[in-house]
């Protein structure tokens, strides 16, 4: 288990050591990592620092003055915890997952591609979900299966007026995403036990006018997983190599797609029994 606490807040000063890694968005740096002696600091830059041991056993945050403790948690959730179960040897990556036919069902690709969109409409049409921007993948006999996160879906507000029309609880906004965290209050829709993956879709274009399912070779699949990996430090070898193996063995043995669609709402039906048929083919 890793300890998670809030320290008082600082202005975010010089790093000691530069940036071995960067994610960026809208072309500036929204993520910054950074190795300190005692293990890692990641920067949220003018929101927040977070100090990761070496073992990632402890994380403490610093937030910059003024940033609330929803801003806090809502970082640490979805992009610090990933991290830190990738260093803790768990395979964590940026995916929606929703259940059909007693299996998971995995769509994946980066922010914008419409995963929450369509977990929700999936959960709006009477399945269960296991999470919502990340998942964590284990192997289980000759497949692998997928735990469940935590029972929320993060919509900007088009997304929730037109999927949810605003039947869920709100959590508290935060000041670095406009998106809206929905809370499921009512037993059943969220997915408390893991399930066996049974496939996985990697959102493509968004400006497709029809339902595409493109399957991915071995070597293609490989790729789209390492992509859409969650990794605290990409340049240590044993954990890269160890990486790499498992992500392998996904992409050999599990099917995978390019699932292209048109983004409209109201197409969403249409969709959503276009994936159903074609996954439950796959397990059939």
């Amino acid at each position: 288990m890793t300890g998670y606490t809030r320290r008082e807040p600082r202005l975010q000063g010089p790093a000691d050591a530069p940036a071995y890694h960067e994610w960026l968005g809208d072309n500036s740096v929204v993520t910054s990592f950074h190795r300190t002696p005692g293990g890692y600091l990641v920067r949220f830059p003018q929101l927040a620092d977070f100090e990761i041991s070496q073992d990632a056993g402890a994380v403490a945050c610093h937030p910059a003055p003024s940033v609330d403790q929803a801003t806090c948690d809502h970082l640490f959730l979805n992009q610090v915890l990933p991290l830190v179960l990738s260093k803790r040897g768990k395979l964590v990556f940026h995916g929606s997952v929703v259940e059909i036919a007693g299996s998971a069902a995995a769509f994946l690709g980066p922010s914008g591609m419409g995963k929450s969109t369509l977990a929700a409409a999936f959960v709006n049409a009477g399945h269960r979900f296991l999470g919502d921007d990340g998942f964590v993948l284990e192997k289980a006999g000759d497949g692998s299966r997928v735990l469940p996160s935590h029972p929320s879906i993060r919509l900007w507000n088009d997304s929730e007026s037109a999927i949810l029309a605003g039947r869920w609880a709100k959590a508290p906004p935060v000041s670095c995403s406009g998106k809206n965290r929905l809370l499921e209050g009512t037993k059943g829709r969220f997915c408390d036990e893991a399930l066996p993956l049974g496939a996985a879709y990697f959102l493509g274009k968004t400006t497709r006018s029809a339902i595409r399912f493109e399957p991915l070779d071995p070597s293609e699949a490989l790729l789209q997983w390492v992509r859409n990996s969650f990794l605290l430090d990409p340049r240590e070898p044993a954990v890269i190599a160890t990486h790499f193996e498992s992500l392998a063995g996904i992409a050999n043995t599990l099917p995978c797609f390019r699932l292209d669609y048109p983004r409209r709402f109201a197409e969403l039906h249409r969709v959503l029994d276009s994936v159903t048929g074609h996954f439950e083919r796959q397990a059939a």
